[in-house]
C-alpha cells in the first residue's frame, strides 16, 4: 500500500509531536498489542436504594423506543470479544465500515473519541481515515494536520465538489492513519448547503468516489449540532456512535439524537442504524456516574461497549501535543481504556459479518 495518497502534499502541522512528549513512549505498539488482563467492565455497583437517581430515569424514559438486544449485566462479555481474541492480530472487516459519531451535546467526548479508536484501530493493521466534520477541527487539531483557513478542506469537497482525495493527508507518525481537515469555513457551509441540490447527501457522494486508499475504517467527528452537517454524515454512514457522558446533563440530548436517527434511516438511508453507544468520562468516585452508566446500559443492551472510559489528565493533555493519548502516554488509563474499546469494536463488527 503506498504511504501516500493523491494529493496529500498538503504542509504538515506546526506543532511539535516530540517536544514535551513523555520519554520513551514513541511508537508503542508492543506496549499496548497486548496489556495486561484486567476488568473494563463497571466497578461494583453500590445498593439501590428507593428513589435513586429520579432525573436519570426520568431522562431515560423519554428517549425514542428502539429495538434493541437484551440488557446485560455490566460484566458480560459481547459477542465475539472472548479473551481468546485479545491475543493476536484484529481482523479487518470484509467491507469498509464507516462511523458516524455524534451527539448533539458538546463535552462528551464525540472527537477524543474518534482520534484515540482511530490510532488504537491503525495500529492493528487497520487502515483508517478520520473525516474533521466540525468547524472547529479539533481532530484535524489531534492528528497533527494542517487546517489554517487557506488549506483545502472538507468545506471545499462540500461545497465545491472538490474531490476528497484532495485534502487527504496522512497522520504523521501512524502508518495506515489518514485525516481529512477541517477549517473554519465550515461554520458557513449550513447555510452554503441549503440552496445545493442533493445537499444532504454530498458528503456520500464524496465518500463513494474516494477510492485512492483502500481503507477499513472511516470516523465522521461531527460538530455539536442535528444541522445539515451531521445530517450529511449521517447519509454517508451506515453506522452512528453515541458517546455518553456520564452525567445527568448527557442524557437530555440522546432522545432528540435518536429522533434524528430514525428519520434519516426513514427518509434518507434505510441502512442507518446506531451501532455502538461508549460510556465516556466515567468518575467511579460519584454515585451519579454508576447510575448513569447503569440505567444506560439497562435501556440500550448489548449495543453498549463493554468498555467504559474514565476521566484522565493524560487523555486531555494529548492534543496539545498534536497526538493521541495512545501516542502521548500508552500506559495511562485513558490509553488502556481507548485501546480495549477499538479491540472491542473490531471483534464484535467480525462477529456481526460472519
Amino acid at each position: 500500500m503506498p504511504d501516500t495518497a493523491g494529493g496529500l502534499g498538503w504542509p504538515r502541522s506546526h506543532v511539535s509531536r516530540s517536544a514535551g512528549r513523555p520519554t520513551g513512549l514513541g511508537w508503542p505498539i508492543a506496549a499496548v498489542s497486548a496489556p495486561a488482563e484486567r476488568t473494563t467492565a463497571l466497578p461494583p455497583q453500590p445498593p439501590a436504594r428507593p428513589g435513586d437517581s429520579p432525573l436519570v430515569r426520568e431522562a431515560l424514559s423519554s428517549v425514542v423506543s428502539r429495538e434493541t438486544a437484551p440488557s446485560t449485566p455490566a460484566a458480560a462479555t459481547p459477542v465475539g470479544y472472548s479473551s481468546a481474541s485479545r491475543e493476536g492480530q484484529w481482523p479487518r472487516p470484509p467491507k469498509r465500515r464507516v462511523i458516524t459519531i455524534a451527539n448533539q451535546k458538546g463535552g462528551v467526548g464525540k472527537t477524543t473519541t474518534a482520534v484515540n479508536l482511530a490510532a488504537g484501530l491503525s495500529m492493528h493493521g487497520q487502515r483508517v481515515l478520520v473525516l474533521d466534520l466540525d468547524p472547529q477541527g479539533n481532530a484535524s487539531t489531534a492528528l497533527s494536520v494542517e487546517h489554517r483557513g487557506d488549506i483545502p478542506s472538507v468545506y471545499e469537497v462540500l461545497v465545491e465538489d472538490l474531490p476528497l482525495k484532495e485534502i487527504v493527508n496522512p497522520v504523521p507518525d501512524m502508518p495506515d492513519l489518514y485525516c481529512a481537515p477541517a477549517t473554519i469555513g465550515l461554520a458557513g457551509a449550513e447555510i452554503e448547503l441549503v440552496s445545493l441540490v442533493a445537499r444532504e447527501a454530498r458528503l456520500k457522494r464524496a465518500l463513494e468516489a474516494f477510492d485512492s486508499i483502500d481503507l477499513d475504517y472511516i470516523f465522521i467527528d461531527c460538530p455539536p449540532s442535528l444541522g445539515l452537517l451531521t445530517v450529511n454524515a449521517m447519509v454517508a454512514a451506515e453506522e452512528v456512535m453515541i458517546p455518553i457522558q456520564c452525567e445527568y446533563y448527557a442524557l437530555e440530548g440522546v432522545s432528540q439524537l435518536l429522533q434524528n436517527v430514525e428519520l434519516v434511516r426513514v427518509h434518507l438511508n434505510q441502512a442507518l442504524r446506531v451501532s455502538t453507544i461508549l460510556l465516556t468520562m466515567y468518575d467511579g468516585r460519584t454515585r451519579l456516574a454508576s447510575q448513569v452508566a447503569e440505567e444506560v446500559r439497562s435501556h440500550f443492551g448489548e449495543t453498549v461497549l463493554n468498555t467504559v472510559i474514565p476521566r484522565s489528565v493524560r487523555v486531555s493533555e494529548a492534543p496539545s501535543y498534536g497526538q493521541s493519548v495512545l501516542t502521548y502516554d500508552a500506559g495511562s488509563s485513558g490509553a488502556l481504556a481507548y485501546m480495549d474499546a477499538a479491540r472491542e469494536i473490531a471483534f464484535r463488527g467480525a462477529a456481526t459479518t460472519e
